[in-house]
């Protein structure tokens, strides 16, 4: 005998449950399978479930988008600031530079190395202190950096810190609602139980077959068993 499944994903329970408020605006309260409480109920759910489902996903496909952008943006970025450090070390190499400002520039008086940017984190401390030290230092006089210049790696780190907040934001969002749906979701699972479980006892007394064709008006899917299936497409 078939079996019924409940449905397993968001899109199959609101599926579920619009079915079951189209079938009862059909017919009259008193031909209805299931009680006008619960019919009331789920009218009332149904919305504010899609609408979470809806925020969620819009708020899941903003997420990957500025994350694409985000990583973009980073890689553009360690890239700038990467060869901003390097042509200032060679600066100090000629002697253009006196090595004691290198600490200006939250680096070791001693370090002729690139700092590591292999996360956004780091990359936002050594951009940060990398601009705030060569900005110091060109009010002082001092001689200027170009091929990057500081403007344009300041331009390429302002980008990145946009994407970076937005990202994180959007993180947060999307985890909120992800828990609202979450707990929507089992509430839509008891609703769509109930409804069931009244159509089925609705239907009671009808043979198998009317039972089945009614509960499946209602939104109620009937699976066959392996061994059905086989006897169906003999």
């Amino acid at each position: 005998m078939p079996y019924r499944r409940l449905p397993n994903t968001d899109l199959a329970r609101l599926r579920a449950l619009k079915a079951a408020i189209n079938q009862a605006n059909k017919m009259s309260p008193f031909d209805l399978a299931f009680s006008q409480k619960l019919f009331l109920r789920v009218k009332t759910f149904v919305p504010h479930f899609e609408q979470a489902i809806s925020q969620y996903n819009f708020s899941k496909n903003q997420q990957a988008k500025i994350g694409r952008l985000l990583s973009e943006q980073f890689k553009t970025t360690r890239l700038f600031v990467s060869h901003f450090i390097q042509v200032f070390n060679f600066c100090i190499i000629r002697g253009e530079i006196k090595p004691e400002v290198r600490l200006d520039y939250g680096l070791d008086i001693s370090d002729k190395s690139v700092p590591d940017l292999g996360t956004e984190q780091h990359l936002i401390t050594v951009g940060k202190n990398i601009i705030k030290g060569e900005e110091k230092r060109n009010m002082t006089g001092g001689v200027r950096i170009y091929n990057p210049s500081i403007a344009i790696v300041n331009v390429k780190y302002e980008k990145f810190l946009e994407y970076y907040n937005n990202h994180k934001n959007l993180l947060v969002t999307t985890s909120k609602m992800h828990d609202k749906v979450t707990e929507l979701r089992g509430k839509a699972d008891e609703l769509i139980l109930e409804l069931w479980n009244e159509i089925e006892a609705t239907y009671e007394q009808s043979t198998p077959e009317e039972k089945r064709d009614q509960g499946t008006a209602y939104g109620i899917v009937y699976l066959l068993r392996k061994h059905e299936k086989e006897e169906f497409f003999k």
